[in-house]
């Protein structure tokens, strides 16, 4: 049998090479998967603010209806209160006036909301 002889310094070499790959491995593997982990996280703050702008869309929509059935009923009760054998009681003016009074209230607070989005910009 032959010997082998390593010297000190080839044995450092050796044992820094052999070291490195799996060091060189890891990091690519770290690398892979802080990616990963990034382009999740882009898709679910994405996804998030869809959903934020599908919520205001509802919300919009949902203060139009509102807006609609106030004039909607408005129009009904002004129509009937001018028909003369329709004799209208209390109730029709009592509800006609609680009606203006909501729409200029969701006025008024639509307004406020606005002017706080515009100062928090």
């Amino acid at each position: 049998m032959s010997e082998v002889t390593i010297t000190a310094g080839g044995f450092l070499a050796a044992f820094i090479a052999a070291m490195g790959i799996p060091s060189a491995l890891m990091g690519l593997i770290a690398w892979r998967l802080r990616t990963r982990i990034e382009a999740r996280e882009r898709a679910r703050d994405k996804a998030a603010e869809e959903k934020a702008k599908a919520q205001q869309e509802l919300a919009l929509i949902l203060v139009k209806g509102t807006r609609a059935s106030i004039a909607l009923g408005e129009a009904t009760a002004k129509a009937v209160q001018r028909i003369p054998d329709a004799h209208c009681n209390g109730d029709m003016h009592a509800a006609l006036d609680y009606a203006v009074k909501i729409k200029h209230e969701q006025k008024d607070f639509l307004a406020r909301q606005g002017i706080h989005a515009l100062m928090d910009e």
